[in-house]
């Protein structure tokens, strides 16, 4: 017997025959003997459709402002969920299988005061615990907790991954299976490169390196939890059948395993292509070097919540000035731009370069560590298609690339053939 967390993302609970079809995996699990809890998140659409009402609300009502209270917002958006976890119990409950839904609250999953944005601070899973081996089944409705104003607070779209991770750490379970519209973690994204491969297990390391330059499989807060937590977390699919040959295996289930790199016996230089999208880049040229300059270009944008990722900077010859490039996501290009123009005086650049339509490609892999010439081979391959690179950067196990958007597919191809990855 195991403690199991199954979490079923939108397009699972799409409509009541998914759901139907989800309850299947969670009695074929209840049905072997084990201690189960669900994690679900809203119906697929639903949670748009929430938040759109709450946009629109200032708008019917004529008022000068688009602003709304963010705890309100919570309120809203974290009813579709609950409308999930109750049809699910009803489905088991159909089906024989004793079960009960939960609310964040009444659990409770403790978050901070950030709301539509709020992290976990603490899970009192004692009560699940022991309902769980009374038998019942817990069905938990996924990013949502209780702050501590006493209120709902969501956790940030695809915040139910992160849900059912710190809830298999909170109740000690020895397995977590994220269920999604994919059978597990791939080379590279499949619909780019049809040769990509379903790995068999992948190290938390590398998946969050994935999960934050692109790969939309799992919420980077959770496999930040899942790693500092060590939970084993299972990727696989929902729309397999849940009865076919293996689905039940406690040890091998059909999926990728995301674990520590210890259980990871034959270790790839390489694991997989990345790719992100709608990448912006702006460029202060001529700025004082001078001590307190970084400070004064990237602490209003961190206080904007602007998000910089790639950074490069060019001393002139008399290292009199400086020219700062970097990257941020090209949704905040017009707000970046006003902030810095705002700081201008205090930064002393001479003028502000700005480009859009970019891609950031990544190659990850914990084999990199103990390889040289990983990195130069990316840059021979991507010359030899005349793929021109706009920055660079690097850490122990992953290269970043920054290139023009419309080179995004053959990049990806490329990195994916030159490694080999196309052929293990």
């Amino acid at each position: 017997m195991a403690r199991i967390v199954m979490k079923f993302g939108g397009t699972s609970v799409a409509d009541l025959d998914r759901i139907h079809n989800v309850a299947r995996h969670v009695k074929r699990e209840v049905d072997a003997g084990h201690e189960v809890a669900v994690v679900v998140s809203a119906m697929s659409g639903k949670t748009n459709e929430l938040v759109a009402w709450v946009q629109n609300m200032p708008k019917v009502t004529g008022a000068s402002s688009p602003f709304y209270d963010a705890r309100e917002y919570d309120a809203i958006v974290a009813s579709g969920e609950l409308v999930t976890a109750g049809l699910l119990a009803i489905a088991l409950q159909s089906m024989g299988v004793n079960a009960r839904s939960w609310q964040g609250w009444q659990i409770p999953i403790r978050t901070d005061n950030a709301h539509g944005a709020a992290r976990i601070l603490d899970i009192d899973g004692a009560e699940m615990v022991r309902r769980m081996g009374e038998g019942q089944v817990a069905v938990v409705a996924g990013f949502q907790g209780l702050g501590p104003d006493n209120r709902v607070a969501t956790l940030g779209r695809g915040g139910s991954d992160t849900s059912a991770v710190a809830i298999a750490a909170a109740v000690k379970a020895d397995r977590c299976d994220i269920y999604t519209d994919v059978d597990g973690v791939y080379t590279t994204d499949p619909r780019i490169e049809p040769k990509a491969r379903r790995l068999k297990k992948i190290a938390f390391e590398e998946m969050l390196e994935m999960a934050s330059l692109g790969a939309k499989v799992l919420q980077v807060r959770s496999v930040e939890l899942a790693m500092v937590h060590k939970v084993r977390t299972f990727v696989r699919s929902s729309f397999e059948d849940p009865d076919a040959p293996g689905m039940g295996d406690l040890l091998n289930p059909p999926g990728t395993l995301i674990c520590d790199e210890d259980e990871i016996v034959e270790q790839e230089v390489v694991t997989g292509i990345a790719y992100a999208k709608d990448e912006a880049q702006i460029s202060l040229r001529r700025v004082a070097d001078r001590p307190g300059v970084s400070a004064a270009i990237f602490g209003p944008l961190a206080e904007a919540h602007i998000n910089v990722d790639m950074i490069v900077q060019n001393i002139s010859e008399d290292g009199s000035k400086t020219d700062m490039t970097f990257t941020i996501p090209s949704g905040d290009m017009e707000k970046a731009i006003k902030v810095l123009e705002g700081a201008k005086e205090q930064v002393g650049f001479d003028v502000i370069q700005h480009e859009t339509g970019l891609v950031k490609v990544s190659v990850i892999g914990i084999g990199m560590r103990s390889h040289a010439g990983v990195a130069a081979s990316a840059f021979r391959a991507l010359a030899e298609k005349g793929i021109n690179i706009k920055a660079i950067t690097t850490s122990e196990i992953k290269i970043s690339i920054l290139i023009d958007g419309p080179y995004a597919e053959l990049a990806v191809r490329t990195l994916h053939s030159v490694y080999g990855l196309d052929k293990k």
